[in-house]
C-alpha cells in the first residue's frame, strides 16, 4: 500500500476519533487520521478538559470563602481573570500535545485539514481551499463531532451572546449572566461564573432544571443553587435578546406572563447540532436525521464502509461514549471475537457544578414507566462521617433496584466529588451486579463511598447509619 492508501482513515480527532485510529493501530491496521484544527477535539480543547480547570477555580474560590469553618484566615482574596483563563488553556494545550504524541507513538498517520468522502473508498483532504492529500481506505470512520445549537432570534455574535468558547475565554468579569438552558453545558457555566461572584439567572424551557437527570436529584441541585444565590426560572423561554452597547435585555415569557431582564452576558447551551455538513454525505446512502449520522450498534452506517462514531452519530453526547464506541467499531472491523454492542444504560453522565452531579442507568420514573417494581434507597451527606469531615455535609445518593431480581437499575447522586464515585455503580452495572453482592462488599471507612453501600442497604430496610 501507498503512502496514501490505508486500512482505516479517520476523519475527526476528538475523543471518539483519535482513540478510534489508537485502537485499529494496536490491531494492525494501516491507520491514518484526518483533523482540521486541533488532535483532541472540543472535548480536550473547549469542553471537558478547559472547563473542568475553570470549575476548579471556582471550588477553591468557595473554599477560600468558607476558610474560617476550617479554622483558617485568609487575607488579599481577589480574581485575576486572565491567569484564570490562561492556566485554562495551558491545559488544554498540554493534553492535546500529549495526544499527538501517543498517535505517533502507534504510528497513526495524522493530515491537518478538512477530511471528507470523495467516492468509495476516497477521502479528499484539504485546507485552506488546497488539496493536502487523496487517501483511500477500505474503511472509513466518520467522526466530526457537533457545535452549539442556535435557535433564531438568539443567535450568538461573540460579544454579548456568548456560545461555550467565548463563555470560556473571558476578557473581562462580567456583573450579570443570563445563562439560556439547564442541562450539563448550561449549569456548569452557571456554577463557575456564580462561583466567581457573577449574578447569574438560568432559564430552562421545561419545567424543571438538568432534565436528562432523576427529578429528586434535579431538585435537591436546584435548591443548592438557589441557595447559593442563583436565580432559576423554569418552563420559560426566551424570546427575545435586544443588544445595548455592552449590556443585553432579554424578554422571558413563562406562564403566560413576559419579563424583562438585563444582563452584562448571555449565554447560549441549547443543546448541539451533528457537523453533517462538508463532509461528502451527499450522494451516499448515508442517512441523516435531525443532523445526526444514523448507526447500527456497531456504528455502521447505510453506505458500505463507511462508520459514524460520537456526538456525529447521536445521543449521549459524552466523550467517553465516543471513545468506547470508537474501540466497539474499530473491534468489530478487525475481525475481533466477543465484541459487545454499546449499551447505553451503563453510561455514566457527570456534571461538575457546585455540588457536583452524577448518574448511571435509569431514573426512578423511567424504572417505573418500563413495568419494573422498583426498591428505592437513599443516604444523605449529612449521615457520613467523611463528608461531615470535609465540610461537604449537603449531598444525596441514591439507588433503584428491580423489585424482583435485585438488578440495579440505576444509580443517582449531587454532592462533593460523587463524578469519582458513580465508577463503583457503573462497574456494577456492567457486571450485572444485584443487591446482594453490593451488600456483600466491604467499602472502606472512613470515605464518601460508604454513602453508596448505605444507599444499598437502604433500599431493603438495613441502612445502619440513617
Amino acid at each position: 500500500m501507498s503512502d496514501s492508501s490505508f486500512d482505516l482513515i479517520v476523519v475527526g480527532g476528538g475523543p471518539g476519533g483519535y482513540v478510534a485510529a489508537i485502537r485499529a493501530a494496536q490491531l494492525g491496521l494501516k491507520t491514518a487520521l484526518v483533523e482540521r484544527e486541533h488532535l483532541g477535539g472540543i472535548c480536550l480543547n473547549w469542553g471537558c478538559i478547559p472547563t473542568k480547570a475553570l470549575l476548579r477555580t471556582s471550588e477553591v474560590a468557595h473554599l477560600i470563602r468558607h476558610a474560617a469553618d476550617f479554622g483558617l484566615t485568609v487575607s488579599g482574596f481577589g480574581i485575576d481573570l486572565p491567569k484564570i483563563v490562561e492556566r485554562s488553556r495551558k491545559i488544554a494545550a498540554q493534553l492535546s500535545g500529549g495526544v499527538k504524541h501517543l498517535l505517533k507513538k502507534n504510528k497513526v498517520t495524522v493530515f491537518d485539514g478538512q477530511g471528507k468522502l470523495n467516492g468509495s473508498g476516497k477521502v479528499l483532504v484539504e485546507k485552506d481551499g488546497k488539496k493536502v492529500a487523496d487517501l483511500t481506505g477500505k474503511h472509513i470512520i466518520l467522526a466530526t463531532g457537533a457545535r452549539a445549537r442556535a435557535l433564531p432570534g438568539l443567535e450568538p455574535d461573540g460579544k454579548l451572546v456568548w456560545t461555550y468558547k467565548e463563555a470560556m475565554v473571558p476578557k473581562e468579569m462580567p456583573k450579570s449572566l443570563l445563562v439560556v438552558g439547564s442541562g450539563a453545558i448550561g449549569i456548569e457555566f452557571a456554577s463557575f461564573y456564580r462561583g466567581l461572584g457573577v449574578e447569574v439567572t438560568v432559564v430552562e424551557v421545561v419545567d424543571r432544571i438538568l432534565p436528562v437527570e432523576d427529578a429528586e436529584i434535579a431538585a435537591f441541585a436546584h435548591k443548592s443553587f438557589e441557595k447559593q444565590g442563583m436565580k432559576i426560572i423554569t418552563g420559560a423561554a426566551v424570546k427575545n435578546l435586544k443588544k445595548s452597547a455592552n449590556s443585553v435585555t432579554a424578554t422571558i415569557e413563562s406562564g403566560g406572563k413576559s419579563q424583562d431582564i438585563t444582563v452584562d452576558r448571555v449565554i447560549l447551551a441549547v443543546g448541539i447540532v451533528g457537523n453533517v455538513e462538508n463532509i461528502g454525505l451527499e450522494g451516499t446512502k448515508v442517512k441523516v436525521e435531525k443532523t445526526h449520522v444514523v448507526i447500527d450498534e456497531y456504528s455502521r452506517t447505510g453506505e458500505p464502509g463507511v462508520y459514524a462514531i460520537g456526538d456525529l452519530a447521536g445521543p449521549p453526547w459524552l466523550a467517553h461514549k465516543a471513545s468506547h464506541e470508537g474501540v466497539i467499531c474499530v473491534e468489530k472491523i478487525a475481525g475481533e471475537k466477543d465484541v459487545h454492542p454499546l449499551k447505553v444504560t451503563n453510561i455514566p453522565g457527570c456534571t461538575y457544578c457546585t455540588p457536583q452531579i452524577a448518574s448511571v442507568g435509569l431514573t426512578e420514573a423511567a424504572a417505573k414507566s418500563k413495568g419494573y417494581e422498583v426498591k428505592v434507597g437513599r443516604f444523605p451527606f449529612i449521615g457520613n462521617g467523611k463528608a461531615i469531615a470535609l465540610g461537604e455535609p449537603e449531598g444525596l445518593v441514591k439507588t433503584v433496584f428491580d423489585a424482583k431480581t435485585g438488578e440495579l437499575l440505576g444509580a443517582h447522586m449531587v454532592g462533593a466529588e460523587v463524578t469519582e464515585l458513580i465508577q463503583g455503580y457503573t462497574i456494577a452495572k456492567t457486571l450485572e451486579t444485584t443487591e446482594a453482592e453490593l451488600m456483600h462488599t466491604v467499602f472502606p471507612h472512613p470515605t464518601l463511598s460508604e454513602m453508596m453501600h448505605e444507599s444499598v442497604l437502604a433500599a431493603y430496610g438495613r441502612a445502619i447509619h440513617y
